[in-house]
């Protein structure tokens, strides 16, 4: 006999401690990356796109304004619960921006690919969301 515990298909799983949430797996860790190079792009964006007194305000402002909207629609525990296809536009929004902000840098290929990156993995959460 064996001492691993059988599992019994007909019995819902067992729910998780407090406090406790899943393992990410490799699909949570390339959409978490394809969030930080959007923000990162952002900040890129406006230090190098504007003059000094501008690059300050829109290098830190362009990056925090995304968070902001990520945080309030779009994280796991958003401030505001809105329908998923709301919070997918708002991720879709947050990776356009870092797309036109590659584009407007004069690298269409980087924001092309990034941009192609990042919607293929919102649509494999998307679906694994609905699922």
């Amino acid at each position: 006999m064996s001492d691993t515990p059988r599992v019994d298909p007909t019995r819902p799983e067992q729910p998780r401690p407090a406090g406790t949430v899943p393992r990410p797996g490799a699909l949570d860790i390339v959409r978490l990356l394809t969030e930080l190079v959007a923000v990162g792009t952002l900040a890129f964006w406006g230090f190098a796109a504007f003059p000094f007194p501008w690059s300050i305000v829109a290098g830190l402002g362009a990056p925090a304004f995304g968070i902001l909207l990520w945080a309030l629609f779009v994280s796991p525990k958003a401030v505001v619960r809105v329908h998923p296809f709301v919070a997918a536009f708002v991720e879709l929004l947050i990776f356009v921006s870092a797309t036109l902000a590659w584009w407007s840098l004069g690298q269409p290929w980087i924001g092309l690919a990034f941009g192609v990156v990042a919607v293929t993995v919102g649509a494999v959460v998307g679906r694994r969301r609905f699922a």
